[in-house]
């Protein structure tokens, strides 16, 4: 079996942020949901990511379209090499919460971080302190995990005082006008859970991983909890 060596990539992910167009507006409805897949075009063994600024996004397709974009350009410079079966696991379909790459990444509770985690992408950790600008952030706005929750997928950007209050910068799809920074008192923050890309090869083990994540497929329906999730993601 090929050993897989951590990197840093954060820096990578910076850049492929930049690259993504700002604006549009927020939506959930299931014409945003085409438009995703549409945007992540997989043609002759590569993805090519073209989303436009005037379309509907949701958070969750922002930052699985940066990973796909951060995947890309390390296969693009030799940094890594998937086979075609893993690239196939990694196109947006309309897969269930759970079920395959974007199923878990799309998922309630910590989709991103339990992928990490099963996978071997990279640590999971919980401590504001240990963030790194570049790390994937999953923002719970309470501590509601599953079915009840309010949460949100970003992109950790670092933190800032303003008059003594501690901020929080991050990127993704924000209500309500789409693709950007945006930044919130760390107060609003219930819990947070990062995810650091180190060994991104490790996505070829999706193809002997359970189709369906079963936690994160029971989430629509169930209430799970922080520590239950953190468990989960091996914190």
């Amino acid at each position: 079996m090929r050993t897989s060596f951590a990197g840093d990539y954060n820096g990578l992910i910076l850049e492929q942020i930049k690259q993504m167009p700002e604006g549009g507006h927020y939506s959930v409805s299931h014409f945003a949901k085409i438009r995703l897949q549409s945007s992540a075009h997989f043609e002759s063994g590569k993805f090519f990511i073209l989303p436009s600024a005037a379309s509907p996004s949701f958070c969750s397709g922002a930052t699985y379209l940066v990973f796909i974009r951060t995947t890309e350009a390390l296969r693009a410079r030799g940094a890594i090499h998937l086979d075609y079966s893993t690239l196939e696991h990694l196109i947006i379909r309309d897969q269930r919460d759970g079920e395959g790459i974007w199923g878990r990444w799309n998922a309630n509770g910590p989709g991103t971080a339990r992928l990490f985690h099963e996978l071997g992408l990279g640590p999971n950790f919980d401590n504001f302190e240990h963030a790194k600008p570049g790390d994937f952030m999953k923002i719970f706005w309470s501590r509601q995990v599953g079915k009840s929750e309010h949460g949100h997928s970003t992109i950790f950007l670092g933190t800032e005082n303003r008059f003594g209050v501690q901020y929080v910068r991050y990127w993704s799809s924000n209500i309500p006008s789409g693709y950007g920074e945006k930044s919130v008192p760390r107060s609003k923050i219930a819990y947070a859970i990062f995810s650091r890309l180190e060994t991104p090869a490790n996505l070829a083990r999706i193809n002997s991983a359970p189709s369906v994540d079963t936690y994160l497929a029971s989430l629509l329906r169930t209430r799970s909890s922080i520590a239950e999730a953190s468990t989960k993601c091996g914190l």
